[in-house]
């Protein structure tokens, strides 16, 4: 893949604040591309720098976590996010209340 079209989701995905989260096609539609949620997932599972790309705050359509979170497993994802203030229910984020708001980007102003 692209380290470009990585670099861009890894920014983004730097933008979302302590205690919202983003789910995959969030970001690839603020990527450019709904089709690349896929490929968000390989760009956070790659992830160079988990102290500055918080990838935790990344969770799929439902609001669930990740069972392979690539930084220590599904649980290791709900410790960082409840240390945020992310309140989770049977492993799942209420969507309607922590999600990140973002809906358009400058990126390509």
């Amino acid at each position: 893949m692209d380290n470009g079209v990585f670099n861009l989701i890894y920014d983004i995905v730097k933008q979302i604040p302590k205690g919202k989260v983003a789910t995959y096609g969030q970001i690839a539609a603020l990527a450019g591309n709904r089709r690349l949620a896929r490929v968000v997932g390989y760009a956070l599972h790659a992830n160079p720098d988990p102290e500055h790309i918080p990838c935790h705050r990344v969770v799929n359509r439902l609001g669930q976590v990740s069972e392979a979170f690539a930084f220590g497993g599904g649980n290791r994802q709900i410790e960082l996010l409840e240390a945020e203030g992310v309140i989770l229910t049977d492993g799942a984020v209420d969507l309607n209340k922590y999600r990140w708001n973002r809906v358009t980007t400058d990126f390509f102003l």
